[in-house]
């Protein structure tokens, strides 16, 4: 189902490059992409075949990071928190460092403690681990400096990778209560702004950057509970926002000149139609407060409302702020929307030009090439959209990957590369289709996004870090 707003779409607005053509510096490369257009890789390859070298290491679902003649990844290496440096030309392990660890957060089956990427500027690394907080070394493993955070109380766990903008690291902290975003020195680690986000709610999106045309200041455009919304890097001042999102965000946007596409699922009573009406707070408690005490136990709640995320600060009671929120996210509708950029304040009713709501993903970040959307759902549903328009190319599993899908895809001068849950690597064409040209198996779980630059196509399985190229 395609709903579109006619729009004229204006000039290209810049996008802020953070990387060299040879860096994959962040999370899905260059702005969160997944994109390498300077690249063309071999289409088959697999553990004996176009591998250039490949590395032993530690389970971790964080994506490689390529920066300089580095690669950076995070790992769980028995109950340590390890940030590990990688020689790019030999796959030769350089350092490996030991990160504080002050408690062990609850996470969900799919999630892991080393789970955000890290970000890299050429001579340091950032990363994030939600048992301590945010650290920095230099590209000889020497700290920097380190600053604790939390503990938090996202109900997946904290996934969110730091992103490098100018002289600061931004990281967005989505949580069941007290969300925000924040920026602190790349130099030294001091806060410079801390902005709350009181309308997000445990999502783990990694944010972008954008630069208004014929300005000099960049923006941070974040996804979250039922809005998009760009931030100041300068002073975290929220500048414009639009709604209709989901009511949880997970994937990274992606940009084609001046319109942004993300995708948000919440749950298949999200989708259009097929929403309850909820009781307002008064009509539930006339209804469910068996012990007339003008609260809402979680308890008292029949099952149709349930849910245990209703209660967000988990002390069994459910208020008015928290039916409401509740209310808001029954309503919220799943789908991938194209969001024109920029303006101020709520700009919803003129920046929205489509939206589509068919087999959205709830985890993989999308991927355009050139006029199609590419969208991995979840289950292992593919599907390809016009970038204009929201029309449908085609819809399928791919043949011979049709298994989970948790990396988002990436893609590089001539191909686009999907990798499944099973180990499973799809080679697509960019011109939407769905029959594969190759499809190549590493024979282990994949979680990570993979990495293109320089030539190379980096992936990470659940033990071992590979380097492919011609």
């Amino acid at each position: 189902m395609v709903a579109v707003l006619t729009i004229p779409l204006v000039v290209a607005l810049t996008i802020a490059s953070l990387a060299t053509a040879d860096d994959w510096s962040r999370f899905r490369g260059p702005n969160g992409s997944g994109v390498a257009t300077d690249a063309r890789l071999p289409i088959e390859f697999g553990p004996e075949r176009n591998v250039v070298w490949k590395t032993s290491l530690p389970f971790g679902h964080s994506s490689p990071v390529l920066s300089a003649d580095r690669i950076y990844v995070t790992a769980l290496r028995g109950a340590d928190l390890v940030t590990i440096a990688v020689d790019r030309a030999s796959g030769k392990i350089l350092w490996e460092r030991v990160a504080p660890r002050a408690r062990h957060e609850k996470l969900d089956n799919r999630n892991g403690p080393a789970a955000p990427s890290a970000a890299a500027d050429g001579s340091n690394v950032y990363v994030f681990f939600a048992d301590f907080g945010l650290l920095s070394y230099d590209s000889k493993g020497r700290e920097r400096w380190r600053v604790p955070l939390g503990p938090f109380d996202n109900i997946y766990g904290m996934s969110a990778s730091p992103v490098v903008v100018d002289d600061v690291v931004v990281l967005v902290c989505d949580q069941s209560t007290s969300s925000y975003i924040a920026a602190f020195d790349k130099r030294s680690g001091a806060l410079r702004w801390k902005t709350s986000r009181p309308e997000a709610h445990s999502g783990h999106s990694t944010p972008i950057v954008y630069r208004p045309a014929g300005t000099r200041e960049n923006q941070i455009i974040v996804p979250g509970s039922f809005r998009l919304s760009a931030y100041s890097v300068t002073s975290g001042e929220r500048i414009w926002w639009v709604g209709g999102l989901a009511f949880e965000l997970k994937s990274t946007p992606v940009v084609q000149g001046d319109v942004l596409f993300i995708n948000g699922f919440g749950s298949p009573e999200n989708q259009p139609g097929a929403q309850r009406t909820i009781p307002t707070y008064q009509e539930a408690l006339t209804r469910y407060d068996a012990d007339k005490d003008a609260r809402l136990q979680r308890i008292e709640l029949p099952a149709e409302h349930g849910r245990s995320w209703i209660d967000l600060n988990g002390d069994g009671t459910v208020v008015a702020d928290e039916w409401d929120y509740y209310r808001a996210a029954m309503a919220s509708e799943n789908g991938m929307l194209a969001i024109r950029l920029g303006g101020r304040g709520d700009v919803t009713a003129t920046n929205v030009v489509w939206k589509y709501h068919r087999s959205v993903p709830q985890l993989p970040s999308p991927l355009v090439f050139k006029d199609v959307l590419y969208m991995a759902h979840d289950g292992g549903i593919v599907t390809t959209l016009r970038t204009a328009t929201g029309e449908v190319i085609a819809q399928s599993r791919v043949e011979g990957a049709s298994d989970r899908i948790y990396a988002s895809p990436v893609a590089d001068a001539a191909n686009v590369f999907l990798a499944t849950e099973s180990g499973k690597i799809a080679v697509l064409p960019t011109d939407g289709s769905l029959k594969p040209l190759a499809v190549n198996d590493l024979r282990e779980d994949i979680y990570a996004t993979p990495a293109i630059a320089g030539g190379r196509l980096y992936v990470r399985t659940r033990g071992t870090l590979y380097c492919f190229g011609r």
